[in-house]
């Protein structure tokens, strides 16, 4: 039963960021790259200032793998490295953390490419 609930917030919370993303697309003229720009800065922010992480706690994946989790993950990255090296690592810490989901998606991407062919829009 336990895992029924878990997968509950998750669906529920996941659930709601896509509700709000799409009322923002069909009520608003911000584009969907705009979007996603906004809730990575979200998520930064939110995770900066302490207020992502219970949420994190609460919904599981269901906030940890939308947009708003990349940034949190970011911020959460500079945090840590300006703890150990200070300044500089508000330069690298962003990389750091994030590097084995960016290193994954482009392998992953590339390995779509090879299995299929591109089509023109038309």
């Amino acid at each position: 039963m336990d895992i029924f609930i878990a997968c509950l917030r998750a669906f529920l919370i996941g659930g709601a960021f896509c509700v709000i993303a799409q009322i923002l697309i069909d009520k608003t003229n911000l584009t969907p790259a705009r979007i996603l720009v906004v809730y990575v800065v979200a998520g930064v922010v939110l995770g900066a200032v302490g207020l992502y992480k219970p949420l994190v706690d609460f919904a599981g994946a269901g906030a940890t793998v939308p947009l708003t989790g990349f940034g949190f993950l970011i911020s959460k990255g500079v945090r840590q490295a300006v703890e150990e090296q200070g300044l500089l690592g508000a330069l690298t810490g962003a990389l750091t953390t994030t590097a084995g989901g960016i290193s994954a998606a482009l392998i992953f991407g590339y390995l779509v490419c090879l299995c299929f062919r591109g089509k023109p829009k038309t």
